[in-house]
């Protein structure tokens, strides 16, 4: 399944929002520092999917706000 989540770093809760089936905005305390920001949206989503974080790939958007993350079954 591929997502399209808009990033929030450096906020104060970490966290998902639905927007929609395929959209999702996704709150990090980590900063968009060196790939920290990124290594934090993949632990958040494993969590709230319930995947491990190894099913879990940015696939585009890595140095931007707006990503597409792959999530494997």
């Amino acid at each position: 399944m591929k997502i399209s989540v808009k990033v929030k770093p450096g906020s104060r809760n970490e966290g998902v929002s639905k927007v929609d089936d395929l959209h999702y905005i996704v709150s990090v305390k980590a900063p968009p520092v060196e790939g920290k920001a990124n290594d934090a949206i993949v632990k958040v989503l494993s969590d709230y999917f319930k995947v491990p974080k190894s099913h879990i790939s940015i696939s585009k958007g890595g140095h931007s706000k707006n990503k597409i993350i792959e999530i494997l079954s």
